[in-house]
């Protein structure tokens, strides 16, 4: 038998019940992301077994994309943690045969609490089903386990469930990527879109010249700054900026008159520069549409402030 046969039909039987989930979708899907929209609680979601491990994901999913959610074990729920659940939350059960014990002695008391409860089950006549105020169905015809024992493409089906949750909620509320990165701060992605340029750029000793150093002293200025490029500037701003790769260049096209130039005969004075307020996304998609990996960076006044590189980016 080949393995990666064995591979490629969990891989068939799993994407074919997920394609029959957009056909399972009824009207309780759409009310249900209402609710949660109209709610001044949090989005709670409790299961059981391989069913609250999925639900974990859910709810971390959910917590770092603008939906305060948690994910609160049905047996320690019915042990003393009920005392989490709110009059104004709206609490997510998970089980896909919707008979669950821990998770159906969970409904008296979010009745008698009038929380509304959406279930989450593979059976839209279960108990559960018919104690909730929204079912979402996730039921499937076939699990991957070759024995149809283990929980395979029913966990499937309940992760991509949740997935299609969060991105409703995360569209509706327009959340954006700068919304999602503070929520991560500590991310490379929170580090892009959260930190400024004048956070990391280098402010000290710059590199500068004026454009009628010559070429000897402006590769000795390259060379001592590090940076691979020197500034050309007047009174603090900027005339222009010349790279090592510029230097090369010159070299080569006007090799018998190269120790005679000056700055500003080598200089390019359409040099990309970027604001010390930017943030450090906006250094990295300018570095990558000009395939450079220096940029100039200026104060309010448009006044030579720092250099950045790539590498300052971090990212």
């Amino acid at each position: 038998m080949n393995i990666n046969d064995i591979a490629k039909e969990v891989f068939q039987i799993e994407s074919n019940e997920i394609a029959k989930l957009s056909n399972l979708l009824t009207d309780d899907f759409s009310d249900a992301i209402q609710a949660i929209l109209n709610t001044n609680g949090k989005f709670i979601i409790s299961g059981m077994g391989k069913s609250g491990i999925i639900g974990k994901k859910i709810a971390a999913t959910l917590a770092s994309t603008g939906t305060p959610s948690f994910f609160l074990h049905p047996g320690e729920a019915y042990h003393g943690d009920l005392g989490m659940i709110e009059k104004d939350d709206i609490v997510l059960l998970i089980s896909n045969s919707g008979e669950t014990d821990e998770v159906l002695k969970l409904i008296p008391f979010l009745k008698s609490q009038e929380n509304v409860v959406i279930a989450m089950s593979g059976k839209p006549n279960s108990t559960l089903a018919q104690n909730s105020n929204y079912h979402l169905n996730i039921s499937i015809d076939k699990e991957a386990c070759p024995l149809q024992l283990a929980p395979m493409s029913s966990t499937t089906a309940t992760l991509v469930m949740g997935d299609a949750i969060a991105a409703a909620l995360m569209k509706i509320r327009d959340f954006k990527d700068e919304n999602f990165a503070l929520f991560h701060p500590g991310g490379s992605l929170g580090r892009r879109l959260l930190t400024k340029i004048k956070d990391v750029m280098k402010k000290d000793n710059l590199p500068t010249c004026n454009e009628n150093s010559i070429v000897k002293d402006i590769i000795h200025t390259i060379t001592d700054g590090k940076c691979g490029l020197v500034v050309v500037t007047q009174s603090n701003k900027i005339q222009g900026i010349i790279t090592d790769g510029d230097i090369r260049r010159v070299m080569e096209s006007q090799e018998e008159k190269f120790f005679s130039l000056n700055a500003k005969d080598i200089m390019t004075t359409s040099a990309k520069l970027i604001s010390e307020e930017s943030k450090l996304i906006e250094a990295s998609d300018i570095m990558s549409e000009n395939k450079i990996n220096s940029l100039v960076v200026i104060n309010k006044n448009s006044e030579l402030s720092g250099i950045v590189q790539m590498y300052d980016l971090g990212i």
